[in-house]
């Protein structure tokens, strides 16, 4: 008898079947996010274009105000931003491929739910790259400028550290705007209740917060920008879940 196989179960897969499976996924994902890649290199021009708009406000003009101080900052630049924009671009298919390899050790109830969640996924991690880039990186930068002026420094930022901070800033968004989703799989899973989500609702708050304050810029504004929206979608969470419960519920 292999040792391998779980003999609990006479139709599970030997583990050496779910290693391969699990190389399978790992292998579509580079490849999706390497052809997303080398799509976003000839448009890197186009996607710098759209981080400097927020600048215009700022300065007069913002191809001035940045410049490159290294031989290599051109192409440091390049890859930084085709690196971003593939992971933003290959997303919906990572996501596919993560969810395509779970899927076997789901249930019929539960593949209908990774199912859903994971449009949803796709969609709030868009929502949330566009609410950094039209709210929150245009207030980040305004602060950035303020707080310089304030310590009487003249603002003389280089190409490669403003896409550093605008891309990381908007990445952060969108991976943020991902815990709802993880929510609401744990909760169709019956691992979380609304109760317990209720229960746990000011440390959540608290959490949140906090983890505002790590991924975005050191003022006030910018993280409320984020924490906010997280607790709104906290809460939604906590009445979808309870709407599920009480479906659940009546049917039985």
């Amino acid at each position: 008898m292999d040792p391998l196989v779980d003999v609990a179960d006479p139709h599970a897969k030997p583990f050496l079947d779910h290693l391969e499976d699990l190389r399978q996924a790992v292998a579509r994902c580079l490849i999706a996010f390497g052809a997303a890649f080398l799509v976003s290199l000839p448009l890197a021009p186009r996607f710098l274009g759209l981080l400097k708009r927020p600048l215009k406000t700022l300065v007069d003009d913002p191809d001035t105000f940045l410049p490159s101080m290294e031989v290599v900052g051109a192409f440091a630049v390049t890859m930084r931003l085709a690196l971003w924009s593939g992971l933003i671009i290959s997303a919906p298919f990572l996501i596919f491929f993560a969810g395509h390899f779970i899927a076997p050790g789901l249930t019929p109830k539960e593949k209908r739910i990774v199912g859903r969640c994971m449009g949803f996924a796709v969609v709030l991690f868009i929502l949330g790259v566009l609410l950094g880039y039209t709210i929150t990186l245009p207030v980040a930068l305004e602060m950035m400028f303020r707080w310089h002026t304030w310590l009487g420094i003249r603002p003389l930022w280089t190409i490669n550290s403003y896409v550093a901070f605008a891309s990381q800033l908007l990445i952060a968004f969108g991976l943020a705007f991902e815990m709802p989703v993880i929510i609401l799989v744990l909760g169709r899973f019956g691992i979380l209740r609304s109760t317990q989500l209720r229960a746990k609702r000011k440390h959540v708050i608290v959490g949140l917060l906090i983890l505002a304050m790590l991924l975005t810029p050191p003022d006030v504004i910018t993280q409320l920008i984020m924490a906010v929206p997280l607790v709104l979608l906290y809460e939604l969470c906590i009445w979808l879940l309870w709407l599920s419960e009480r479906r659940d519920e009546n049917a039985a």
